[in-house]
This record gives C-alpha cells, structure tokens and sequence, in this order.
C-alpha cells in the first residue's frame, strides 16, 4: 500500500457543492478506476466531512480517502481524534485528516470564532498526534483542555491484516494511521505546519511559486522545532476539461478573485493536465489533487479521467 504522501501521488475531490446522494456513485467510479486518492471538505454549511469519509471508505474497496479540511473552532479535539481513530481501525491505511483553523466568518455564524486561530489550531494539533500515539494528555491550553484522556482504542501501530515480510509498506501505512495533516495559507499558520503537523494541504490558491514558498515557510517550521520526519505536502490543483474546460477554469478562477488569464490552474486534456501535475511535484509537492471546477458536469467522469488518462502520464 502507498502511503499518502508518497511523492508523485494523484487523486481528486469530490466537492461539496455535489449533494450527499452523488458521493456513491462517484466512490465507485474512482475505486473501479483505480484512482489513488479521494479528497472531501467540510465547508460551512455543506456536508460533514466526518460523514461523507466512513461512507467513501465502506463504499469502495481500495481508494485512500482524505478530509481537508475540518474546521477545529466546530469540533472537541476528543471527539475529532475518536472518530479519525475509529475510521483507520476500520480502514487501516486508508485515511488522511487535516484540520484547519476554518473561515473566520463562517465560525462567527455558529459562535465559534476564535480570538487566535492559530493558536487554537496548535493546540488541537498537539492534542490529537499525541492522542493518536496512544498516549495519555493532560493540558489546559487556551483552548484545549484535557484531564488523563487517552484512547481506549488508538490507530494500531502497524495495520493488523500486514505482511510481516514488507516492513516498510507496513510501516508507511502506520505512519499514515497517526499522521495528521493541516490546511495553511499565510506564513504564520505554514510555519504551524511544519512545527506540529506531519503534513500540509495547501489548497487551490496556490501558485507553483506559492508551493515553493510554503516549502521555505515549513521548512523554517521543521528546523524551530527540531523535527526530521518526512512531512508530506498535498496540493489541490484547479483542473477542467472538456469541450468548454478553458470557460469553466477561467470562471472558477474570477469567482476566486483571480486573474481568469493567470491565475492558479489547468485547462485541456490528460497530457496538458498531466504537465501542470509535474509542474506542481517539481515546485515541492508531494501529492497533487486534481480539483474540479463547481460547475463540473460530469463529476465521474472527471475521476475515471484522472485515474486512466492522467495517472497514467506520470509514471
């Protein structure tokens, strides 16, 4: 099994402008076509993220499905933890989650904004690695408060049903089964990333020199920190095509507040597609996710496309 952040990994996203009722069929679509990777949001107010991954995961056989990202002001880091703990004891190896500190003003609309995201966002990531080794935490952060909590049933350390010859293919999948990944954008919360995080989601925003950046950025995390382990970057890529792909890609990128001309994205066919994906792996990415417009007209489709016509470019 590939680990999630193996270098040159691809998948997609389901978005969740689709409803709920869309998220089987386009499950199926990408585990039949053998796509790596599924991504899923939780964006005010659209789908649990939580919710839409157990039904991924029971709904396809093989596919590695990841949540970027949930908003911690929304969520008990004890519950966050128990619930990512119980999907990768029932899907070893298959699971990624990221938190992210959420939109201000979406937290403002439920009463959970925070006066220092980030560091709200340090200490949910603090609590949950810890809680994912199985440790016992006692904290009384700003924001985090835990007395002797610990999981009565933690990611094991290695997936029960591995071969004990292909150590290092169990190692990776039990270090994808504590893993936590999270969202970063500004400097501060990308130093964040690489201080506490064991990966970072960087989203559809980004720029290739954007990438780059955020590889400095984590990077000068890392070294404050002291930390040597590998820490995995996940990139979304905005990504049309289709007869009409340049005038949807051009739309989604005014939407965002882009240039249409310049902005972040790709446009064409699987070939045109598949170099922007280098190009992305090259700026210091380790996983690229393809990301479709919201105005997708064929979401399995665009799974099957990534899976059988992109995927295999990159090989």
């Amino acid at each position: 099994m590939t680990s999630f952040g193996a270098v040159g990994s691809l998948g997609a996203v389901f978005r969740p402008q689709l409803p709920p009722e869309r998220l089987r069929s386009v499950v199926r679509a990408a585990d039949e076509a053998g796509l790596e990777q599924l991504w899923l949001w939780e964006d005010c107010f659209l789908e649990s993220g939580i919710a839409t991954a157990a039904a991924a995961l029971a709904w396809s056989e093989r596919l590695r499905v990841g949540v970027g990202l949930l908003p911690v002001p929304l969520r008990n880091v004890a519950l966050t933890t128990m619930e990512t703990a119980t999907l990768r004891r029932l899907f070893p190896g298959r699971f990624a989650v990221g938190l992210g500190h959420g939109v201000q003003d979406w937290m403002g609309q439920v009463g959970a904004r925070a006066d220092s995201p980030v560091t709200l966002l340090r200490e949910h990531l603090d609590a949950m690695r810890a809680l994912l080794r199985g440790e016992r935490v006692t904290t009384q952060g700003r924001y985090v408060r835990l007395e002797g909590v610990a999981l009565d049933w933690p990611p094991p350390t290695r997936p029960p049903e591995a071969d004990p010859t292909t150590a290092a293919a169990a190692e990776s999948a039990a270090d994808a089964d504590t893993a936590v990944f999270a969202g970063a954008r500004g400097p501060r919360s990308l130093r964040l990333s690489g201080e506490a995080a064991d990966g970072t989601v960087l989203d559809a925003n980004t720029s290739l020199a954007g990438i780059r950046r955020a590889r400095q950025l984590i990077d000068e995390g890392r070294a404050a920190a002291g930390r040597t382990d590998r820490h995995q970057v996940v990139h979304y890529l905005n990504t049309a095509t289709g007869p009409d792909a340049a005038a949807r890609l051009r739309a989604e990128l005014a939407r965002e507040g882009h240039d249409p001309a310049t902005g972040p994205g790709v446009a064409g066919d699987a070939a045109t597609v598949a170099e922007a994906v280098r190009a992305a792996l090259e700026a210091g990415a380790d996983t690229v996710i393809l990301q479709p417009t919201a105005d997708e007209p064929d979401p399995e489709a665009f799974v099957r496309f990534a899976a059988q016509e992109v995927s295999p470019l990159l090989r």
